[in-house]
């Protein structure tokens, strides 16, 4: 369709622009999220937030507010850009629901205050609220076209406005067509926004609405500004590519007031270092090295000792103590000669019981003797990470696998550490199931096994059994190569040996991880070729910024 909707009868001017009269909301729009521990809210719970919202504010209230912090989200990079640039307009494409209506409102707001504004609406609005954005544009003369454009114009910026979080059907016709314009400026000349969520992702999962019965269409922005709240969907799976920078715009309602309706388990935030750095292990003068723990790293099968290394010495970088590494394997070598630090010894001559953590997979192998080792390491009463082949045991044997869940009841519950594939595995599902919802397949790990998981991917989710969950924003595409698994394990286990909670502690390493990765690629050695044994200097001293930072004399 292509006509425009019928004018609704005109409004008073004051209900066109009744947010300005807002200072609290003017002054603190709009905020980037990474490095804060922000509440993630599902698609239920912002429904019920908007409901509580606009039952006790003036109709349209949100929307206003919506719009407006749209419109200076641009106008203060506009303020920023070339003359150039700055003085073309911004293109803005409005869908027919709610959505459309924030995008409506950001172009009554652009226009009345200098902004050249052009408005592509191939489809006539139909919520009521959009309907009043719609008039109120129409009533301050912003431009608008119905047809879609052979190829979009030269812009400031971008908008995707079409929709929000709720869609429920796959892009198609002029909107799959949209979708793939906006993406193919974002990937070539930047300067995309996309208002609340790209259009066609889910705001839940990440993933591309429709994907799973064929190639399904959404929006790729340079950035979001989301409002009311974060959404799970902008930070894991596909939603990390298609989001960009993402920004929240609170919109003056605070998301704890959809607590209470939240879907159980919650509450659901992003992972960030306000959430472990105050448990962090203190480092005084009169400190010696049993005060930082000891970790055993457990694995290295015939021609597999490279993965137990790579996580040992990830855990000297991150400040354990003392660090053994246990190989299981004929031909270990004696000693490792780029960390002789490490104390390396075969399978059973290191007495595991008076050790403070215990990190056991990394290239362990699945025969019968890792099988024993990993049943002896599980009665002890000390942290236990479990990754890579530890994990696939437990697939193996069901035994197993009820012992670990039998010691988490008894108050000792392990560190899973899986990758898809391997959850897959231990859900008895595949991996393209637990990728459809990244949140709920981590929840079954942790119902299954009462231990805290970490289901590793893009968005790594972190969940423990008291219902705590967070979705990690730090880690990318450099982490796409062999050994930084067996990496991240070790700083997970050295943090365990120095005293930190399981749950945090899986919070840090993850963190860390992906941060090290982040800033390693800022820097050109990554996303390509980046090799694992490179993350853990970087950790270390992203640790110690984060948990020991130097105090300045006065």
């Amino acid at each position: 369709m292509t006509d425009t909707p019928s004018p609704l009868p005109a409004l008073p001017a004051e209900s066109h622009t009744a947010f300005e009269a807002e200072p609290d909301v003017r002054t603190a729009a709009f905020f980037a999220v990474l490095g804060q521990p922000v509440p993630l809210c599902s698609q239920a719970a912002l429904r019920q937030l908007e409901t509580q919202a606009a039952a006790t504010l003036p109709p349209h209230t949100l929307m206003a507010r919506a719009g407006w912090a749209a419109a200076q989200f641009l106008r203060e990079r506009l303020a920023h850009a070339e003359a150039g640039a700055a003085a073309q307009p911004v293109w803005i494409v409005v869908g027919p629901g709610n959505n459309g209506g924030d995008a409506l409102v950001m172009a009554t707001e652009l226009h009345r205050t200098g902004v050249p504004v052009q408005v592509c609406l191939p489809q006539p609005v139909q919520a009521s609220d959009a309907r009043w954005a719609w008039a109120a544009a129409q009533a301050v003369g912003v431009p608008f076209n119905a047809a879609l454009p052979e190829r979009l114009p030269a812009a400031s910026w971008l908008v995707d406005g079409l929709f929000g979080i709720g869609l429920a059907r796959p892009l198609e016709g002029v909107f799959a067509a949209l979708a793939q314009r906006l993406t193919h400026h974002a990937q070539h000349h930047g300067r995309v926004l996309a208002l609340d969520i790209p259009s066609g992702l889910s705001c839940d999962t990440g993933q591309t609405i429709g994907e799973d019965s064929a190639p399904g269409h959404a929006v790729r922005a340079t950035c979001t500004l989301t409002f009311l709240a974060a959404k799970p969907g902008l930070f894991m799976a596909s939603g990390r590519d298609h989001a960009g920078t993402v920004y929240v715009a609170p919109l003056g309602v605070d998301p704890a007031l959809a607590a209470d309706t939240a879907p159980a388990p919650s509450p659901l935030q992003l992972n960030a270092p306000a959430l472990f750095v105050p448990l962090r292990a203190p480092r005084e003068h009169a400190s010696h090295k049993g005060r930082f723990g000891s970790l055993a790293v457990i694995g290295g099968d015939t021609g597999l000792c490279g993965a137990p290394i790579l996580a040992a010495r990830a855990a000297l970088f991150a400040g354990a103590g003392k660090v053994h590494v246990v190989l299981l394997g004929n031909g270990a070598p004696a000693y490792d000669p780029l960390h002789p630090e490490l104390m390396l010894h075969a399978a059973g001559d290191l007495a595991l019981e008076p050790l403070s953590a215990l990190a056991l997979g990394c290239g362990m192998g699945q025969r019968a003797r890792a099988r024993r080792l990993l049943r002896e390491a599980l009665a002890l009463d000390v942290p236990k990470l479990l990754d890579a082949d530890a994990l696939n045991l437990l697939t193996q044997d069901p035994a197993l696998a009820a012992r670990v869940a039998q010691r988490a009841a008894d108050g000792d519950p392990c560190v899973l550490t899986p990758h898809p594939l391997e959850a897959a595995r231990l859900l008895g599902t595949d991996t393209a199931t637990v990728q459809r919802d990244r949140l709920a397949a981590a929840w079954a790990l942790v119902e299954r096994f009462a231990c805290v998981i970490v289901l590793k991917g893009s968005g790594t989710v972190i969940a423990a059994p008291d219902g705590r969950c967070a979705v990690n924003p730090t880690g990318g595409a450099a982490l796409a190569s062999g050994g930084t698994g067996d990496v991240l394990g070790g700083l997970i286990g050295a943090l365990l040996a120095q005293g930190l909670p399981r749950y945090e502690a899986a919070l840090a390493g993850v963190y860390l991880h992906g941060l090290a990765a982040d800033t390693l690629s800022a820097e050109g050695a990554g996303p390509a070729g980046l090799t694992a044994g490179e993350l853990a200097p970087r950790v270390r001293m992203l640790m110690n910024r984060l948990f020991y930072p130097v105090a300045r004399p006065d």
